[in-house]
């Protein structure tokens, strides 16, 4: 039985590349990306010593909330950037 379930790189503003990094950082699936969302995700990522830009943290909200990368960078960047900020100070307490 094949699984319906769609590849991380089968989701908009991601790709194979996305997918790898994502992969290395313990995040295989759709499901896994959509439970920790894009802001933890990218933590994850970081953390295990990928060299991402904040284009990755922008194209995985996208990928979530059916946006293109760009309008997220353009309308969510201090939402996400404040975010961003919060998870790493928890992780430093």
């Amino acid at each position: 039985m094949n699984d319906p379930s769609p590849r991380i790189a089968d989701l908009p503003n991601l790709g194979p590349k996305s997918q790898q990094m994502l992969e290395r950082a313990g995040i295989r699936t759709v499901a896994q990306l959509r439970e920790l969302g894009a802001v933890r995700a990218y933590v994850r990522v970081k953390r295990a010593g990928a060299n991402a830009s904040l284009n990755l943290l922008w194209a995985m909200e996208g990928a979530l909330s059916g946006q293109h990368w760009q309008q997220v960078a353009k309308h969510e960047r201090l939402r996400l950037l404040l975010e961003l900020e919060d998870v790493e100070n928890e992780h430093k307490r």
